[in-house]
């Protein structure tokens, strides 16, 4: 006779867990920005842990977190095995739990080639054969596209809940054009205008044209019954209120400053990037969104990539990324055009056209230091820890200058309210008649949701 043996089930229903929920707890594991990094004494950018082992550490820290799994049943899971990870319930948990979070598109395994030690390590021997363990693969993970937008959600959804009942709209105006939803008064039709007919003013006009016809036409016999023919002149199309678009840019600083001073101000930066994309993807579809870092200089960062970046040993080279931004910017044929500055202190850094302008700019000022870059060698930076130097604040307020005249506003959102930053908030802000945020990593992403919101239900006239 067969017999089934049943024992005590102490682990966790894998697939009764909300993947929404563990995603949400992981979002800090997926954004890490570097806080920990020790760059005052290495000088190094140490590389994210993209590893299984790292992954496993990260659920299971959101397991007991969200208090689903506690360390007594770790324990016991591990005591069923002799104390020993591998083989265990838990590991066999855990491994179920990424499967669910790949089949449902948050993450991607892929597999990295050997390095040359592992690879001298095959290859190495004396002819013999030997028994030894097999070299363990090389399996990285990556958040996706879908994951990245699940957590920018998840943000949003925090926010508004945070900030009670938010009727999000799309960009009023006070401007009347053709579209699907009525609005006003029906308008002659135009060419170029959407064909939303207004079937009832389209007759009306064809009768009224008819009529007229039937009585200036002198001596004809008047019918009761005449033919209605539709002209270009009798049709009549819908009007609703003229949706402007935006373009806006983020501007993320990713120099030193954000991950010192005992918080993580960089983290919170990059969630509100995530946030802002997923609105503007579901609510504003004519809008446009980019990621600019600028540190030393400036580059455009795809959002696919915003998880893994990290902060580093820079500077704050402002001008740079408003230069790069201000160009994203004037190729976007958008009715409104914004930057969406995000740092945490005054300029470092700023390039300087020719070598000899840069050694005289170093003679001047000696606690500034000029250094080469790959950008070309007649173009050099220079850097200045101290801040408020006037070659750089010279040059971030010519680009400042220049976002005014291309019809660019910035918004900054200062992550620190020290005296000798309101200053300099206050002249940048008011050359582009934008506005000024003193906030902290923990009230940014409102801060920002609020002023974006705010200016979408704005009247552009």
């Amino acid at each position: 006779m067969k017999f089934t043996r049943y024992s005590k089930f102490n682990g966790l229903d894998v697939w009764s867990i909300n993947l929404g929920d563990l995603m949400e707890g992981l979002s800090d594991s997926f954004l890490y920005s570097g806080y920990d990094d020790d760059y005052y004494w290495s000088r190094q950018q140490m590389p994210q842990d993209t590893s299984l082992d790292a992954l496993r550490r990260a659920l299971l820290q959101a397991l007991m977190d969200q208090e689903l799994l506690s360390r007594h049943q770790i324990q016991q899971m591990l005591a069923e095995n002799d104390g020993k990870y591998e083989g265990s319930q838990l590991q066999e948990m855990l491994n179920q739990l990424i499967e669910r979070l790949v089949e449902e598109g948050y993450l991607n395994l892929h597999e990295e080639p050997m390095t040359s030690p592992q690879r001298r390590e095959m290859m190495g021997g004396n002819g013999e054969g030997r028994i030894e363990e097999p070299l363990p693969r090389n399996i990285k993970f990556e958040v996706t596209e879908k994951g990245l937008d699940f957590l920018g959600y998840k943000t949003l959804r925090n926010l508004l809940g945070s900030l009670g009942k938010s009727s999000v709209g799309r960009h009023e105006t006070l401007h009347l054009a053709t579209g699907v939803e009525a609005e006003a008064a029906s308008k002659p039709y135009e060419f170029g205008d959407t064909i939303n007919l207004d079937v009832n003013t389209t007759l009306l006009s064809a009768m009224q044209r008819a009529l007229r016809e039937e009585k200036e036409q002198a001596g004809r016999l008047r019918t009761q019954v005449f033919p209605l023919n539709l002209e270009y002149q009798d049709l009549h199309v819908h009007q609703c209120d003229y949706q402007s678009s935006c373009a806006t840019v983020v501007m993320l600083d990713c120099s030193h400053s954000m991950i010192l001073y005992g918080e993580d101000r960089f983290t919170p930066a990059k969630k509100v990037a995530l946030a802002l994309s997923h609105l503007i993807r579901t609510q504003y579809p004519g809008d446009s969104l980019k990621i600019v870092l600028f540190h030393d200089t400036a580059e455009e960062l795809p959002l696919a990539k915003l998880a893994t970046t990290q902060v580093g040993p820079y500077h704050t080279n402002t001008a740079e990324g408003l230069r790069l931004a201000r160009r994203i910017l004037q190729a976007q044929r958008k009715d409104m055009k914004q930057i969406v500055m995000v740092t945490d202190g005054k300029p470092t850094a700023c390039f300087i056209e020719g070598a000899p302008t840069s050694v005289s700019a170093v003679r001047r000022h000696p606690a500034g230091t000029s250094t080469g870059v790959a950008l070309g060698s007649n173009r050099r930076l220079y850097k200045n820890s101290m801040g408020g130097d006037p070659w750089v604040l010279a040059a971030t307020f010519r680009e400042v200058q220049a976002c005014h005249k291309a019809g660019i506003m910035i918004n900054t959102f200062m992550l620190a309210s020290d005296y000798y930053l309101v200053e300099f908030v206050k002249q940048m802000t008011a050359m582009t008649n934008g506005k000024a945020y003193f906030a902290n990593p923990a009230n940014l992403s409102q801060f920002v949701l609020i002023d974006f919101l705010r200016r979408k239900k704005s009247k552009v006239k």
